[in-house]
């Protein structure tokens, strides 16, 4: 294994493609004599993954906190994105006095594999072929992804990490750490999350996926190595989502049927309304910085997430024996995963007489709660992650660096 600058990556074949495979992060190769068993029965090496820190590593390395990032996420959880210039995905509660505290803890965010910031995924070069993977890439899951990070949580010298948290489909994988690596996780975390993917989630993704596929710049997956983008579907694919991640109340309240710079329809089939206008500017800026194979292999490992299937299909037998504590947080609002869900792994928790605390959170905000400004979220962050210090003997919070603060 070798960790560097991501930099020294080798050409890629347009400009797009070196933009999202060589952001400005560490990474840590693993050779060929460590393959990945994917759940396919495939083997995947060499494998690449790229990744964030921040904070400093104690001399026991006992205060680490893995954070996983959701579907469109990456590993910039608490620094501004090398392509967007925009802050950190998650810098209300990542950074120095935040409920994840920078100036006590050690913070991990590696981006997945199959992902696009640097990991292996679908945009990197298949060493077989010289070329982009494309759909060649195997189809991978949600634990192949867990299982791609232990080798960076070993290489960095951490026997057991103390917190891994994370919302969304870094829920899923806090929950899959949990059960596959219970030995290795103090206190674990899922927020806005589930143990399953619905039949609902699933059929939003398809749609998704099948905008990506029916966009002919796709190419049948080949569009990078013949220099083309398939934006338009791409773009359809994140409005669709991005409707999922909020509530009926957040559009009432933030767009109503405001109409988008005019003072009567316009009887036309462009952007009348606000919240169109909107949606299109979602679909038009993720294609800058998403890979839209990513895309399909990211959705699919989210659709295949089932963490009782391989327990026997009871839930509560993925955490037998666990001394892992655990805080699972819902929103009020969140349909995509609702509360429901979360009760859902409470109960398993419970039924194996775990250590764990629910919080629901009232917020009209929908799913994308967790990434938004809710006081809740980060006292119940905050105070859960100080009880667990304590029980582990890491030294106390000085509290927010001003009051009021995240």
């Amino acid at each position: 294994m070798d960790t560097a600058n991501i930099g020294d990556l080798p050409a890629a074949t347009d400009a797009r493609a070196l933009q999202v495979t060589r952001p400005s992060s560490d990474y840590l190769d693993v050779s060929e004599s460590l393959p990945l068993r994917l759940a396919s029965g495939k083997e995947l090496a060499p494998y690449r993954i790229a990744y964030k820190t921040y904070g400093t590593l104690n001399a026991d390395k006992s205060n680490a906190i893995l954070v996983p990032h959701a579907l469109t996420g990456d590993q910039y959880v608490a620094s501004h994105h090398p392509v967007t210039g925009k802050p950190g995905w998650w810098e209300t509660m990542v950074g120095p006095g935040k409920p994840i505290d920078t100036d006590r803890f050690f913070v991990i965010c590696p981006n997945v594999l199959g992902g696009c910031m640097g990991s292996t995924g679908p945009a990197s070069v298949n060493p077989s072929t010289g070329k982009p993977w494309g759909v060649d890439f195997p189809v991978i899951t949600i634990g192949d992804m867990v299982d791609a990070q232990v080798p960076l949580i070993d290489h960095l010298g951490i026997e057991a990490l103390f917190c891994v948290i994370g919302g969304s489909m870094g829920g899923m994988q806090v929950l899959q750490w949990a059960a596959r690596y219970t030995e290795r996780v103090f206190a674990a975390v899922p927020i806005a999350a589930a143990a399953w993917h619905s039949s609902q989630n699933i059929a939003f993704h398809e749609v998704g996926r099948q905008a990506v596929m029916a966009d002919p710049d796709w190419a049948g997956g080949r569009y990078l190595e013949l220099g083309k983008e398939p934006r338009n579907g791409l773009s359809v694919a994140r409005m669709a989502a991005h409707i999922t991640y909020l509530s009926e109340e957040a559009l009432q309240r933030k767009f109503g049927r405001s109409l988008q710079d005019l003072d009567a329809k316009s009887f036309s089939f462009n952007a009348d309304f606000q919240v169109e206008s909107y949606l299109r500017h979602q679909g038009s800026t993720f294609v800058d910085r998403f890979d839209a194979n990513s895309y399909l292999y990211i959705t699919r490992a989210m659709d295949y997430f089932d963490l009782a299937a391989d327990y026997g299909d009871v839930l509560a037998n993925a955490f037998r024996g666990t001394r892992t504590r655990f805080c699972v947080v819902s929103f009020t609002s969140d349909w995509l995963y609702p509360t429901r869900e979360s009760r859902e792994i409470v109960q398993a928790l419970n039924a194996v007489a775990a250590n764990v605390s629910f919080v629901e959170i009232e917020s009209d905000k929908g799913h994308d709660a967790f990434l938004l400004d809710e006081p809740e979220l980060f006292a119940t962050v905050r105070g859960f992650i100080n009880a667990a210090a304590r029980k582990r003997g890491l030294p106390a919070s000085a509290g927010p660096r001003l009051a009021g603060s995240a």
